[in-house]
C-alpha cells in the first residue's frame, strides 16, 4: 500500500501556523507519542504518514522525492535548489512566515539607492583598494542570480555565519544580502533597503515534488487534501449574498459578473433568493449596487468551506505531473 508523505516544519511559530492552516482545511495533524516523535498522522485520512522536519530538510525530502508535499518557505527553496522549478512545484502561498530576502547597504551611502548605483561603487572600490566589494550573505545562490539579473559582477560573496546584518559595521563585508520582516533590525544597523533590492517576497507555502512516485494512490490521497484545502481558501477569501430582486436577473447577473468577479455556484432562480459568491474585497461595493438596482435587503454570511467539482490546486500538480 502506497503511502503519501507530507512533511511539515517539527517545531516553532512555523510548526503552529502549519498545523493551523491544515486545521481550518478540516486535516487534523497528530502527533503519535508527543513532541519527540518525528512521524504523525492525519486525522481521518488512511495512507498519509507526515513527516516532521525542520525547513531546510523539508526542501531537501521534497527534491529527492522522499517527500510528497511540504510546507515550507519559497526563499529556502529557491537558494537550496538552483533548479527548483523542474523538481518541484509551488501549490500555494499559506499566508503565514512572511519575509523578503533583500539588497541592503550603509545608510551612510547616500548617493547609492539602487543596484545600478551599486554596481558603479563596486567599480571604483576594484579600482581605489584593488580588490572586490564583499556581499555578506547567506544566500549564496539567489544572490548570484540576482546581482547577474542587475548587472553587478563586480564583487565578491562572504558566507555570513551569524548575525548577517552585523557584518559592515564588523568590517566584514561593505554591504549584505539578508532576509527581513520589518525592516527594524537593518535600521538598528545603520543600513538601508536599495529601491530595487528586493530580491524575493517569500513566504511559507505548500510545495508538492516533482520527482516522489505519484501512482494512483498517492495521487487520489492528494486530490483529497487539496481538494479541502481549496475549499477552505475559497471560503475565506469570498462571502454568500442572498438578495430578492426585480426584472432580468441573467442581465443583473452578467453586470455583475463583469464588475464585481460574481459567481453563482446554485445557478439563477427565476423566484426566490438569488445566491451570490463574490470576492470579499468587493461585497459592500456589491451590496450597493444591488440596493440601487431594486434590492432591498443583501444578507452576506461567511461560509466554513465550497467545495467544487474542479479542484484547482489538484488540477496544478496533476499539469506538472502529466
Amino acid at each position: 500500500m502506497s503511502t503519501l508523505v507530507l512533511a511539515v516544519p517539527s517545531k516553532g511559530r512555523l510548526q503552529e501556523n502549519a498545523n493551523a492552516f491544515f486545521a481550518r482545511a478540516g486535516l487534523e495533524v497528530v502527533r503519535g507519542r508527543g513532541l519527540r516523535d518525528y512521524r504523525g498522522t492525519l486525522a481521518g485520512i488512511e495512507g498519509v504518514e507526515i513527516a516532521f522536519l525542520s525547513a531546510s530538510e523539508i526542501v531537501s525530502q521534497l527534491a529527492a522525492g522522499t517527500a510528497h508535499m511540504g510546507v515550507t518557505g519559497e526563499d529556502l527553496v529557491r537558494e537550496t535548489l538552483p533548479d527548483a522549478d523542474a523538481k518541484v512545484e509551488l501549490l500555494t502561498p499559506l499566508g503565514f512566515g512572511q519575509a523578503n530576502v533583500v539588497v541592503a547597504v550603509p545608510q551612510a551611502w547616500i548617493d547609492v539607492r539602487n543596484m545600478a548605483d551599486l554596481e558603479d561603487v563596486a567599480a571604483a572600490y576594484r579600482s581605489r583598494r584593488g580588490e572586490r566589494m564583499r556581499v555578506a550573505t547567506k544566500y549564496i545562490n539567489l544572490t548570484r542570480s540576482y546581482f547577474a539579473e542587475q548587472g553587478v559582477t563586480d564583487y565578491r560573496i562572504v558566507e555570513s555565519l551569524g548575525a548577517t546584518e552585523g557584518a559592515p559595521a564588523a568590517g566584514q563585508a561593505e554591504l549584505i544580502v539578508d532576509i527581513t520582516t520589518t525592516g527594524a533590525t537593518l535600521v538598528a544597523n545603520a543600513l538601508k533597503v536599495l529601491d530595487d533590492g528586493v530580491m524575493l517576497r517569500s513566504e511559507a507555502n505548500l510545495v508538492a515534488s516533482l520527482t516522489a512516485d505519484w501512482n494512483e494512490r498517492t495521487r487520489n490521497l492528494a486530490r483529497m487534501i487539496l481538494g479541502r484545502i481549496a475549499a477552505e481558501e475559497e471560503a475565506r477569501t469570498t462571502r454568500e449574498l442572498r438578495t430578492l430582486v426585480e426584472g432580468d436577473r441573467a442581465k443583473l447577473v452578467a453586470d455583475a459578473q463583469k464588475l464585481f468577479d460574481v459567481r453563482t455556484p446554485l445557478g439563477i432562480a427565476k423566484d426566490g433568493p438569488l445566491t451570490l459568491i463574490a470576492p470579499k474585497k468587493k461585497v459592500a461595493d456589491l451590496s450597493d449596487w444591488l440596493i440601487l438596482r431594486g434590492a432591498d435587503h443583501v444578507t452576506v454570511a461567511q461560509m466554513d468551506y465550497i467545495f467544487s467539482s474542479r479542484n484547482p490546486l489538484f488540477e496544478k500538480l496533476s499539469a506538472r505531473l502529466g
